[in-house]
């Protein structure tokens, strides 16, 4: 399979919806993390902020090489749930409590990371 019919199956099953693409986080010994701690030298690293319905910075793109870890800060003022397609990596968010999923990038595409509850896309991780 060619790398644009690679990339237009993910990027259609990522377009599904929610659906689970990956079990991986349910496995012990995965690579997927919800953590507090700052990201370390040579992550990809992107900060959102989720204020009264609006993210800040507006939605963009994250680019992550495959094989980087990458790490995706949120604060919300309200509770909600952020999830990574396709890596199916997601994290509680409590009013004011930043939460940052961390993942290593071993799959290449294009992988939306939203909100549940509030359905806010916060930004596109497009992993090569």
């Amino acid at each position: 399979m060619s790398g644009r019919a690679v990339l237009v199956a993910v990027l259609s099953l990522a377009i599904a919806g929610c659906g689970t693409l990956s079990d991986t986080h349910h496995r012990p010994g995965n690579s997927h993390q919800v953590a507090t701690a700052a990201p370390a030298p040579g992550e990809a690293h992107a900060e959102v902020a989720i204020e009264a319905g609006r993210v800040r910075p507006p939605s963009g793109w994250l680019e992550a090489a495959r094989g980087q870890t990458v790490s995706i800060t949120v604060t919300s003022d309200v509770a909600d749930e952020v999830h990574v397609h396709g890596y199916d990596v997601k994290a509680a968010l409590r009013p004011g409590e930043p939460a940052t999923v961390r993942f290593v990038a071993d799959v290449t595409g294009v992988f939306e990371v939203e909100t549940h509850e509030s359905d806010l896309v916060l930004v596109q991780v497009a992993v090569r």
